[in-house]
């Protein structure tokens, strides 16, 4: 069984995305790993290469961001496109495998390798927002994603890249749970690196019109935190030892709202029974 890696990063030192955390993680599963490396105005392309690993194979494009947010599905796309093998697992240049899903991953691909049926595989999700010890539970943090999916077919990136669909009419992908976690660090960065993705967004989707709004001394509080009680992976404890201190010291006080009231009866339903009321998936478990 063969099986490719692949994810796409542009401005990861500026954004201080812990993409070689990320690749490193997921580097024990694969025979090879494809980086998509945008232009970037920093030293992205030599911190991809300083993973120095002969696994490591780099791609560079132009990235047309007058797609706006599509340009990145379009980029993940071509990095998957370069995969050749049994198994592609994804990973955003914010995401990091736990170690503890490392072999969960590996054995729900053998198991899956000879069913057709079979066209992904989902991992569950840890997000963490603020900083490195609060997670968000609530609606407003997807549960799980597809994360693995057979490379050469009809995968196809969709729409932002949050996710895949299957063929030119986008049918959702037929999965498997693998039992795996990927932990989310996209709110989870220094002030300042959260500050210029903003502004990047700003320009990405709104051609410099500042829609986003700025981001805050100190973080917005959301419905859903929780104090995260786990271990993070082995890869991201100097990267958190290093960034603890430019993160979010607790969360400003926020109003409630319609919306936000709606969002805490719908965690008291999951919590109470464990179903999501209207949960949005890219996916069907079969």
């Amino acid at each position: 069984m063969r099986v490719v890696g692949f994810s796409l990063v542009a401005n990861a030192v500026r954004l201080d995305f812990p993409i070689r955390e990320a690749i490193q993680s997921i580097l024990p599963l694969c025979d090879e790993v494809v980086v998509n490396v945008g232009p970037s105005d920093d030293n992205t392309l030599d911190l991809v290469r300083s993973v120095a690993d002969p696994r490591l194979r780099i791609i560079e494009g132009r990235w047309d961001r007058s797609h706006g947010g599509a340009v990145l599905a379009l980029e993940t796309q071509r990095a998957l496109d370069a995969c050749r093998g049994d198994w592609a697992i994804y990973i955003q240049a914010d995401e990091v495998l736990h170690e503890s899903g490392q072999q969960r991953l590996s054995a729900a691909m053998a198991a899956a390798q000879d069913d057709p049926r079979v066209e992904g595989l989902l991992v569950d999700f840890l997000h963490f927002y603020g900083n490195t010890d609060w997670v968000g539970r609530g609606r407003g943090w997807y549960r799980r994603e597809v994360r693995v999916v057979r490379p050469g077919g009809q995968a196809r990136s969709f729409e932002e890249a949050q996710g895949f669909r299957i063929g030119p009419r986008l049918r959702k992908v037929r999965v498997r749970t693998s039992g795996a976690t990927y932990y989310h660090y996209g709110w989870a960065r220094p002030l300042p690196a959260l500050r210029a993705k903003r502004e990047a967004d700003n320009r990405l989707y709104y051609r410099g019109e500042p829609r986003r709004s700025a981001v805050p001394e100190r973080m917005p509080w959301e419905v859903g935190l929780e104090r995260f009680a786990g271990s993070h992976p082995g890869p991201m404890a100097p990267w958190i030892a290093a960034r603890r201190a430019g993160m979010s010291d607790g969360f400003a006080p926020r109003r409630w709202s319609t919306r936000r009231a709606a969002m805490f009866a719908s965690l008291l339903v999951e919590r109470a029974i464990g179903w999501r009321p209207f949960e949005f998936t890219n996916y069907v478990e079969i």
